[in-house]
C-alpha cells in the first residue's frame, strides 16, 4: 500500500508549460508516472513531452477523464483559482507546487476544497512519492537521481523542507532502509495537509512500520499533534528530528521557509520537542542519529 500516490495516480499539471513544471513533468514521465494533460490558458493544442496542453481543467478532463490528481505550479497570484478550478472538476487531490501564495488565498482554497471532500498538498510543496509506483512533482530530482535515495521499503518520511525529504531519504538508503511513502508537506505558515491530518492515513497504511518526521521551526504544528497522540493514541513508532534550534535565540526573524519564524515559545525547537517526547516520540538531536532510531524501532515491531 501507500498514502496519496500509487500506481493507479493519473495526472494533470496546471501551468505546465512554466520552466518548474516543465522541468518536473519530464522527471515525472521519466520515472513512469503518468502525466495524462497539461493546462495553461491560451496555450491549448500545444504539447510539453508529447504531454497535450489544455486551455482549461475541464478540456483536460473530458479528453482524460482518468485524470485524479493534479499539480499546480502557477503565479502565486492566480494559485487560488487554479485550484479552485480543479476542485470543482472533481479533482480530489491536488499537490501545490508554488509557494508565496497570499495566505488569505490559501485558507480559502483549503476549506473550499475540504467542503467538496478533496485534498491539498501545499503550498510550497516539492511534492511525494512512493517509491515503486509513482512520484509526484519535484522531488528527488531527475529519475536517476531519485532512485538512488528512494526504493521501497517500510518506513514513511513527512518533512517540511523538501530538500531536506531527500536528504533523510538518502540517508535511509545508505543504511539499507527503504521508503513507503514520503511527502513535502510545504515550508509555509498554512498548509493543506499537516502532520497531524496525514498520520491516520499512514496508521492505516500497511506498508509503513515506522514514520519519520523532519520537522523546523514555526508555527505550532508538531504541538497540536502531539496533544492529538495523546488523546486519541497512535500504533506505530515515530522518529522526529526538529532542526533550526539556533532560531530559539534570534526572536521574530524568519529565517529560510516562511513558517519558520519563533514568537516566545510558540513554535520554537525546544518547545517542539519536549512536546512530541511528552507523546512517546522518539525526539534524536542530530540528523545523523535518524538512521539508528528507525533501525531500533523496526526491529522492535519486526
Amino acid at each position: 500500500m501507500s498514502i496519496l500516490v500509487d500506481e493507479n495516480t493519473r495526472v494533470l499539471v496546471q501551468g505546465i508549460t512554466g520552466r518548474e513544471a516543465t522541468s518536473f513533468t519530464l522527471s515525472m514521465v521519466e520515472y513512469g508516472t503518468p502525466v495524462l494533460a497539461g493546462v495553461t490558458p491560451g496555450k491549448g493544442g500545444q504539447d510539453v513531452y508529447g504531454i497535450p496542453v489544455y486551455n482549461t481543467v475541464k478540456e483536460a478532463l473530458a479528453a482524460h477523464p482518468g485524470i485524479n490528481a493534479s499539480i499546480v505550479s502557477v503565479p502565486p497570484a492566480y494559485t487560488k483559482d487554479a485550484v479552485l478550478e480543479a476542485v470543482d472538476s472533481g479533482i480530489k487531490f491536488i499537490s501545490v507546487f508554488t509557494e508565496r501564495v497570499p495566505r488569505s488565498d490559501v485558507c480559502q482554497m483549503i476549506e473550499y476544497a475540504k467542503w467538496h471532500g478533496a485534498r491539498i498538498v501545499g503550498p510550497n510543496s516539492l511534492g511525494m512519492c512512493s517509491p515503486g509506483k509513482g512520484k509526484l512533482g519535484a522531488i528527488g530530482g531527475p529519475a536517476d537521481e531519485f532512485k538512488k535515495a528512494y526504493f521501497p521499503g517500510p518506513v514513511s518520511i513527512l518533512s517540511r523542507s523538501g530538500g531536506m525529504l531527500t536528504e533523510t531519504a538518502s540517508l535511509l538508503a545508505i543504511n539499507g532502509i527503504g521508503i513507503s511513502t514520503a511527502v513535502n508537506i510545504g515550508g509555509d505558515p498554512v498548509i493543506g495537509s499537516t502532520f497531524m491530518e496525514l498520520l491516520p492515513l499512514l496508521e492505516q497504511d500497511e506498508q509503513t512500520k515506522v514514520i519519520v518526521l523532519f520537522c523546523e521551526p514555526g508555527t505550532s504544528s508538531e504541538e497540536r499533534m502531539s496533544e492529538w497522540i495523546k488523546e486519541k493514541g497512535f500504533s506505530k513508532p515515530i522518529v522526529a528530528f526538529v532542526t533550526g534550534g539556533f532560531v530559539d535565540n534570534m526572536q521574530g526573524m524568519r529565517f529560510g521557509h516562511a513558517a519558520v519564524i519563533v514568537e516566545g515559545n510558540t513554535g520554537s525547537a525546544r518547545g517542539k520537542k519536549a512536546a512530541m517526547r511528552d507523546a512517546g516520540i522518539v525526539v534524536v538531536d542530530t540528523h545523523d542519529q535518524i538512521a539508528p532510531a528507525v533501525k531500533k524501532l523496526l526491529a522492535e515491531v519486526g
